[in-house]
């Protein structure tokens, strides 16, 4: 039987379907518009609606509204943006770390379930005024060492050099207008990598230092980092002697790393002997052992910190394997006897207030993981807390109030 509507009739039903849809209010639903592209997501505040479908739709970190940074949208502005650099290939145990930031992203799926307020820190940095998006991954190729490491450079360098969304404002306390804290005097967002594994923090230190100069370090990790290629690999080529155990030697070597306001936190690893720490030393690195949380305790351990950096602007880097491995199995080069994901957070919470430039983590490789998702999940928490106390401190000061 064959249905047949007059002009009048079929008029009619179009009314009637946009009335429905009006009813409904499909504008204002979720899943479909929550990204509202360029502008911030839709994050529930205060008493409103939570636990919306958030397992759906393209999975950018905790639901951040996607930008192509260094494709066509390479003019948009942003405060802090999200960046991935897929690559494993200087890793000396397990591989997979080139799968981290698409992991990382999809164990932040459920960070704003609740929306998004961070109670230690009384901050919903989702909320706090600032831009905050995911720019993607940088385009690594899994060839060329060499290559990859200048992609990765050039790729945070330019998300590092753009104008930022949001003015410094003026100073909490004094009303006075802020100025930045950068060594060329500009105003520039912060990034925040996914790793990878850990040798991408040599392009990135490389980067920070066109805007910062030599950059204070807050290192969390199991391994010093710092070998010399000679001791760490051999070095059987020059290529070869940049990897995720040497790149804190060439960064030194190089003058990107603040010699003697530098720190590592949760190191258990074992040496090739004593030498191992003197070259540490000489790196420009101080040290806190992951076994001291037992006597010092994680109070004792943020104090060692802020007394290593102290108002410094600093970079911020973390190796998942800080955390212990029946905590977060899903890394490169596991070490048994490291920090709880509990106590890394702490420890975390307890930078509030510095200066964090831009951030890594790194060393997720989710193929190792659980089926709960515990390593990226856990990753993406201790992303949570960085995002947080960067959003309560800017990146500035009172004009002539130095910052070391």
């Amino acid at each position: 039987m064959k249905l047949i509507l007059s002009a009048a009739s079929l008029c009619a039903l179009v009314v009637a379907v946009l009335a429905h849809e009006h009813d409904h209010d499909h504008e204002n639903q979720m899943p479909l518009d929550y990204v509202k592209f360029p502008y911030q997501a839709m994050y529930p505040g205060d008493n409103e609606v939570t636990a919306d479908s958030i397992f759906s739709g393209i999975t950018t970190f905790a639901k951040l509204p996607w930008v192509q940074c260094l494709g066509k949208e390479r003019d948009v502005a942003f405060d802090i943006a999200f960046i991935g650099a897929p690559f494993d290939t200087g890793t000396s145990y397990r591989p997979g770390a080139r799968f981290g930031p698409a992991g990382i992203r999809a164990g932040s799926r459920r960070l704003t379930l609740y929306g998004g307020y961070n109670v230690p820190l009384a901050v919903n940095p989702f909320l706090s005024g600032l831009k905050i998006v995911d720019c993607g991954d940088i385009p690594v190729t899994p060839y060329d060492n060499k290559f990859a490491i200048k992609q990765i450079e050039n790729g945070h360098k330019e998300l590092l050099q753009r104008p930022t969304f949001s003015p410094l404002g003026n100073d909490s306390v004094t009303g006075e207008p802020l100025v930045p804290i950068s060594a060329d005097g500009k105003h520039h967002p912060r990034v925040i990598t996914l790793g990878g594994d850990h040798t991408i923090v040599l392009p990135i230190l490389r980067s920070i230092y066109s805007a910062y100069g030599s950059i204070s370090v807050i290192h969390f990790d199991s391994h010093l980092d710092t070998w010399k290629p000679a001791v760490f690999g051999g070095s059987p080529s020059d290529q070869a002697a940049i990897n995720h155990g040497t790149y804190f030697y060439w960064a030194s070597q190089e003058g990107l790393i603040k010699n003697g306001s530098s720190i590592h936190g949760a190191i258990r690893t074992t040496l090739s002997g004593p030498a191992d720490y003197e070259n540490d030393d000489k790196s420009g690195f101080h040290r806190i052992e992951a076994r001291e949380i037992d006597t010092i305790g994680t109070d004792g351990i943020i104090k060692k910190i802020r007394e290593t950096v102290g108002d410094s602007p600093v970079y911020l880097s973390i190796d998942i394997d800080s955390i212990d491995p029946a905590f977060a199995p899903a890394t490169g080069t596991p070490e048994t006897g490291g920090w709880s994901t509990r106590e890394l957070r702490t420890i975390l919470r307890g930078l509030d207030g510095l200066h964090i430039v831009s951030a890594d983590i790194v060393e997720v490789a989710p193929a190792y993981d659980t089926n709960a998702e515990l390593t990226t999940m856990a990753a993406a928490d201790v992303l949570f807390e960085v995002l947080g106390v960067m959003a309560k401190t800017p990146l500035g000061k009172v004009q002539g109030v130095k910052v070391d």
